[in-house]
């Protein structure tokens, strides 16, 4: 959906109004998402614990009324992505779900993003709205159809500027050398019968492109390699269920009255991405920068490749940490039960926690940056809408792999690995997976950034003084 959003964003409604829908579409989610909390005809009843088979499944309508509620938030995250703040997300929410229930921990939020729509909408004559003047998504197919019909003419021999066809005041005049079978869809065979009578614009736009058309659709395939890097990456920093299970197992007091919920523990993540955003910026590249004597920094590359071994290395103390858990577990008697009385403290889960949070650090931001560096200016909203997308496909992936290992390792009556009891399951040998598959994926990331070659460097040509420079 934000690929979607940013299609709208980019190519017809402009930001302002995808932002307007996406906030109804949120809230009109979230609300019928209370309504299943709220209304008790809207779900199914509990289940008795002390009958079996006591458990009623959700009517036809309880269910499309639940999944309308995901679909049509899911339609709103295309066009905005809204929150306070995270932090608070994972403290005053999750600790209200945890003591109020779900009706006031639905309610909050919803209450939160109708405040965020309200403000939103109070504050429109304040915007400067521009809506877009051509479909990106257009001219990408425009080009691919332009290269394809001149698939069989030959590229100049030459890279004289009056061969190609570029928008008026460009400064590219010559297209870039990688991808060059596309750049057969820019070049000038026939003036007479390609241009149109003003010589400003093309007869046949599906046949003729500018250069700046073909640049904008190399940039976005040459940056898909080492987006689909991070996919790998989103995999291991959003296994949230699985550690959530692990802290419910574990002892989570802090005092003898408090103990942490469970579902805060991806609090870690987000407070040590903070912390080494602002340690970055304010203390690492100043520091650096002094002591070399000339401005120092870490590449969007170099902090995403960073990212990649984090969330291996991950995925390494995950598996250790979970295999000392288990065994506890197992020595301790509570095989068979729910065993919150653990000894074993789940402060034993912030190193993991915080790894994810660092591993997010580098390669989202990273990610993020090198979109936005590498793109056009009139690929901005694509270029965030990309990072989401690749988080699509890991949600997606994760779901693929968890399958699959239970599917496996359940075979012949056996004990899964990612057992609903976490302590018969091996959550270690899952995790240890995870890690292997990290590895393969720094590989990977390695090539595709050795191929890309240095980012924000590309030789292209324009007029100086009269002269064709690169």
């Amino acid at each position: 959906m934000p690929l979607f959003g940013a299609f709208l964003a980019d190519s017809y409604l402009g930001r302002f109004l995808t932002i307007a829908l996406g906030s109804i579409a949120s809230l009109l989610g979230m609300l019928l998402l209370c309504l299943t909390a709220m209304i008790p005809e809207a779900r199914p009843p509990p289940c008795n614990p002390f009958a079996t088979h006591s458990c009623k499944s959700p009517t036809s309508a309880q269910m499309t009324l639940l999944i309308s509620s995901f679909a049509i938030m899911s339609i709103g995250a295309g066009g905005t992505r809204p929150s306070l703040s995270i932090l608070i997300a994972f403290t005053g929410i999750v600790y209200i779900q945890d003591h109020l229930g779900w009706k006031v921990g639905f309610g909050v939020p919803t209450i939160l993003m109708f405040l965020s729509a309200f403000f939103f909408f109070l504050a429109s004559p304040l915007y400067v709205m521009k809506k877009p003047s051509k479909s990106i998504f257009t001219s990408f197919l425009q080009v691919l159809v332009a290269a394809y019909r001149k698939r069989k003419f030959p590229l100049p021999h030459t890279d004289l500027s009056y061969k190609w066809y570029y928008q008026k005041g460009s400064k590219l005049v010559l297209p870039t050398n990688k991808l060059w079978f596309l750049n057969r869809a820019c070049i000038i065979r026939n003036t007479g019968k390609e241009m149109a009578p003003n010589a400003s614009a093309a007869s046949d736009p599906w046949n003729f492109c500018t250069i700046e058309q073909v640049e904008e659709l190399k940039a976005l395939i040459k940056v898909l390699p080492l987006w689909s890097t991070g996919i790998m990456v989103s995999i291991s920093t959003t296994q949230s269920s699985f550690p959530l299970l692990q802290a419910k197992s574990m002892n989570r007091h802090i005092t003898s009255s408090f103990k942490i919920p469970a579902a805060s523990f991806g609090l870690f993540s987000i407070v040590a991405l903070i912390v080494w955003v602002a340690l970055y910026y304010r203390v690492v590249i100043p520091l650096a920068s002094k002591i070399k004597g000339k401005p120092m920094w870490l590449g969007a590359k170099q902090r995403m490749g960073i990212g990649v071994f984090l969330s291996c290395l991950a995925m390494v103390v995950s598996a250790n940490v979970e295999k000392i858990r288990r065994g506890r577990a197992i020595q301790e008697g509570f095989m068979n039960n729910a065993n919150e009385d653990s000894q074993m403290s789940a402060l034993w889960l912030v190193p993991q926690y915080c790894l994810i949070g660092l591993a997010e650090a580098f390669n989202a931001i990273g990610q993020i940056e090198f979109y936005y560096a590498e793109l056009p200016k009139s690929m901005s909203s694509i270029a965030m809408a990309l990072f989401q997308l690749g988080m699509g496909f890991a949600s997606l992936t994760a779901s693929v792999i968890v399958s699959t290992v239970n599917k496996i390792t359940s075979s012949g009556g056996k004990d899964s690995w990612v057992s609903k009891n976490i302590d018969k399951g091996h959550y270690d040998k899952y995790y240890w997976l995870l890690a292997v598959l990290s590895f393969i994926n720094l590989l990977y990331f390695f090539v595709c950034s050795w191929i890309y070659g240095p980012a924000g460097i590309e030789l292209v040509s324009e007029i100086k003084d009269g002269q064709i420079g690169e």
